[in-house]
């Protein structure tokens, strides 16, 4: 099986504080965020949802992707997350299942 590359928008809640990131293992980083062993960021701002992914065939394309998201404006980012997520719900039961 290839490997696959994942995008992710990680967040505090509706419309709250975003985290953009790319990983290898979007369960386990899903993970290291909820749990927050690393501080950064994300625990600095309880950002603890996964509410966005893409999965990306190769790690250029991923990181190009990651760059490209981090540079939009926040509501092109809410818009992004709405399409695949209205509800903002917790996508971490749906990819750790």
């Amino acid at each position: 099986m290839a490997r696959q590359f994942y995008i992710y928008i990680m967040a505090d809640g509706r419309n709250g504080t975003l985290y953009i990131g790319m990983t290898s293992d979007l369960v386990k980083r899903t993970y290291q965020h909820k749990t927050k062993p690393i501080e950064g960021h994300a625990e600095k701002y309880g950002i603890s949802m996964l509410v966005y992914y893409e999965i990306h065939q190769t790690a250029l394309a991923a990181i190009s992707r990651e760059k490209q998201l981090k540079r939009w404006n926040r509501q092109w980012k809410i818009k992004l997350i709405e399409k695949m997520n209205p509800y903002w719900n917790d996508l971490y039961e749906k990819i750790s299942a």
